[in-house]
């Protein structure tokens, strides 16, 4: 992606089923359980640069003795900062204390991190700060075990107003505004609930209060918990929560819009906001690795007892598109082949563009995440180039030497665009500094012919465009094709998102851009005052009721013609090539990832009512000038 967005975080759970010596004879490990969450939080860390945040807790553990430890880190290497720390622990021992290293009675109780239960998590930070504060695991501490409470998630919701507003009104003081506080508030809520019930339940049955905590571990309902607080949150989510006592869970949002997946045998059962992760970790193939339902828990009782239940009705599957153009890792063997086909999509468009010309046409792709797509592409305009040549030739009466000469031509692939990782942009001048952003991307030189080759360079998306327009363009421009032409693997990008990307503001995407430049150039700038005044409107109907009436800016354009005045948008003053931008179709869009239908950002089909009051909320900051987010 030439454009860099933040986005989903990951999450990763596991519950050893076994004691630790289990572990420690049959595979030799001392640590095995933090040897694979490091397994599982390395192979998603695409998932989290701004930080990453790791808690267990250790089971049946006697009063007096610390039964969870946390730790959390914004290090540039957040993964590799939080495991050198616990493992530093090991280090330096003398005889006698590798000796007690025998022992996992011993161990777990003198040693951090050592439990049965660990959650860890890798932030992107959307919207709030990058400091230590703001990493997961959060936790509600409290001296009752049973009381106390650590989330993790990858989520984001549109209501944190409302539900903060609700924590107030039960009596709370919220100690933030945050969706990330508010859930744990929330869930906390209920937990002491449930506590509450339970408590007055075995104390008129005449049980002492130690008896009492054992039974309330033992009978605590996380389902009644998760049902009661999820049930007024609007937004995608995935959650995953230890009680201190032991019981863990993860819930999904009812549309599925955040990922999440699940491996289970009689030694661990494992969570991760990606599959592939979990295949790698303990070596399992991906048919055992199972998606979590939408609106459905994943419970994890203290004794090991494991079940899925239905937290809330399952809604119309909106999986978020954006983490299989994108996002998750492309070693998914799904996703490896839906990128493919977003690139062979898009060949018929790209072979108008270059009127059939592969002798005078390089094709390359912008590093790294489009590079499945690229092959995807190559492999389909290789089939379509023979296809036109062989009817070509039919058509013409070619002989066979012809055709044969004919068809050694076949599309030139070339490395063009190279992305120079260590440049940095410290110079605060703008002059100087716009001139290093210029070179952020190095070419190779001498591969396109000056003024013949028209030069195809595949991204998986295009956002704002600006790195198109202040970089990337600028250095494809000195290697002097006589045309270039940006192909993206998703489609245009108009709307908003909620859900967990960093894309909050109408005025971030060139495709709006263009719309409200079509709509000037062509005297129709009216329209934009129209819709303003529409949006007013819907806001101050019941959530449920608002429509998104921000599409009638796109309704009297082709996709096409968005796509011509984009081109125009980020080409550069000072360059001489051509420009154009060919997209994906949402047709194309959905053939690829038939599975994964959330395409709100592309189509402004928001799959929660809160979605639909964001960009209305954008589309009237962007209008009355505030650059702010919409929830």
């Amino acid at each position: 992606m030439s454009d860099i967005i933040k986005h989903e975080c990951g999450v990763a759970l596991i519950r050893l089923l076994k004691p630790l010596s289990y572990y420690k004879e049959k595979y030799g490990d001392l640590h095995y359980g933090l040897t694979k969450m490091y397994l599982l939080m390395e192979k998603q860390h695409n998932r989290g640069q701004d930080g990453a945040g790791l808690a267990t807790v250790k089971l049946d553990s006697k009063p007096g003795t610390r039964y969870y430890d946390r730790i959390r880190s914004v290090e540039s290497q957040a993964i590799k900062d939080i495991f050198e720390t616990i493992f530093s622990q090991f280090s330096g021992l003398s005889d006698a204390q590798l000796e007690s290293l025998q022992d996992m009675d011993f161990v777990k109780q003198n040693f951090q991190f050592m439990g049965e239960l660990l959650l860890g998590h890798l932030r992107y930070g959307t919207h709030g700060g990058n400091s230590m504060h703001n990493c997961h695991p959060r936790i509600r501490a409290n001296n009752w075990m049973t009381r106390t409470l650590f989330v993790a998630g990858n989520f984001n919701l549109t209501n944190v107003n409302e539900l903060f507003d609700h924590l107030v009104n039960l009596g709370q003081f919220p100690r933030e505004l945050s969706d990330t506080m508010t859930v744990l508030e929330k869930i906390g809520h209920f937990l002491d609930t449930e506590n509450q019930r339970l408590f007055r339940q075995y104390k008129n049955e005449g049980l002492d209060n130690i008896q009492i905590t054992n039974l309330i571990a033992r009978d605590m309902n996380i389902e009644r918990i998760l049902k009661a607080s999820s049930e007024d949150f609007d937004g995608g989510y995935v959650m995953a929560g230890m009680v201190g006592h032991g019981d863990a869970f993860v819930l999904r949002d009812p549309n599925g819009i955040r990922p999440a997946y699940y491996y289970q045998d009689d030694e661990v059962v494992v969570v991760a906001s990606e599959r592939p992760a979990i295949q790698t970790a303990f070596n399992v193939h991906r048919s055992k690795v199972v998606e979590l339902d939408p609106g459905s828990a994943l419970i994890i009782k203290k004794d090991g007892t494991v079940t899925n239940v239905q937290c809330a009705p399952k809604k119309e599957r909106k999986a978020c598109s954006f983490e299989r153009i994108y996002f998750s890792r492309g070693s998914d063997f799904e996703i490896y082949q839906e990128r493919k086909n977003l690139g062979r999509f898009l060949v018929p468009k790209i072979l108008e563009a270059i009127d059939y010309d592969l002798e005078n046409t390089v094709f390359s792709y912008i590093p790294n995440t489009a590079e499945v797509a690229f092959y995807g592409m190559i492999d389909e305009l290789s089939k379509k180039a023979i296809e036109h040549k062989l009817a070509k030739a039919q058509a013409e009466g070619s002989s066979l030497t012809e055709i044969a000469d004919s068809l050694k031509q076949m599309p030139r692939i070339e490395k063009i665009a190279i992305k120079d990782a260590k440049l940095r942009t410290f110079i605060t001048e703008d002059n100087s500094r716009n001139d290093l952003v210029h070179h952020v991307y190095d070419v190779t030189y001498g591969i396109v012919r000056n003024q013949v080759d028209t030069l195809v360079v595949l991204d998986d998306s295009i956002v704002r465009g600006t790195t198109l327009r202040e970089s990337i363009l600028t250095m494809l421009s000195r290697l002097q094709p006589k045309k270039i032409i940006i192909v993206s693997s998703a489609p245009q990008i108009r709307y908003p998102d909620c859900y967990g990307i960093d894309m909050s503001k109408m005025g971030s995407f060139v495709a709006f851009h263009a719309a409200v430049g079509l709509l000037k150039d062509r005297g129709q700038e009216a329209l934009i005052g129209e819709v303003y005044e529409k949006c007013k409107l819907e806001l101050q109907k019941p959530i449920g009721e608002m429509v998104n009436v921000v599409r009638e800016i796109y309704a009297p354009f082709t996709p096409d013609e968005i796509s011509a005045k984009i081109a125009e948008i980020i080409k550069p003053e000072n360059i001489l090539p051509e420009v154009e931008v060919i997209y994906q179709t949402i047709e194309g869009l959905h053939l690829a990832c038939p599975n994964h239908t959330g395409d709100w950002y592309f189509t402004g089909n928001y799959p929660t009512p809160g979605g639909n009051r964001v960009v209305l909320k954008a589309f009237a900051n962007y209008v009355e000038g505030k650059n702010i987010r919409a929830y």
